[in-house]
């Protein structure tokens, strides 16, 4: 199964971007700290944009930019840009509705994923973008 890395790799670009607001960033550079290639640098970019988390300057020295200020930004922000409203999805099957555990599952599931998604989305809303580039710094000055 395969696991999405679109809100990791978002989440450092806007960390990226937040720790460079002096000038705009390219997505060669962005992507270069990134460990991945610019096509996919531009395509959460694009994602971030429409959310309102970064936008762009065209032209010579152009490139992208925070939208807002990092204090502003939670993590579930950048959840919310780049990943499917859902973390587990239900089976595509059918269970058998006459078996003991066909037929009782899904509600039971249904609770146990609603709790764990709300806790996991009220954790990403209390950490900020600002909290993130802190913590970043915190790290780089202890080595």
């Amino acid at each position: 199964m395969a696991v999405s890395t679109r809100f990791a790799v978002a989440t450092h670009i806007l960390a990226f971007l937040a720790s460079h607001r002096d000038q705009p960033q390219t997505s060669e550079a962005i992507a270069k700290s990134a460990g991945t290639n610019p096509s996919v640098v531009r395509r959460l970019l694009c994602a971030l944009a429409e959310e309102g988390l970064s936008t762009s300057q065209l032209g010579k020295g152009g490139g992208a930019m925070l939208a807002k200020g990092p204090r502003k930004i939670s993590l579930l922000d950048i959840f919310n840009a780049v990943e499917a409203p859902a973390l587990v999805q239900p089976p595509r099957s059918i269970p058998d509705e006459k078996c003991s555990v066909g037929g009782n599952i899904q509600p039971v599931f249904e609770s146990a994923v609603k709790n764990a998604e709300e806790a996991f989305m009220a954790e990403l809303d209390a950490i900020t973008l600002k909290d993130v580039v802190k913590d970043i710094k915190a790290r780089r000055s202890k080595k």
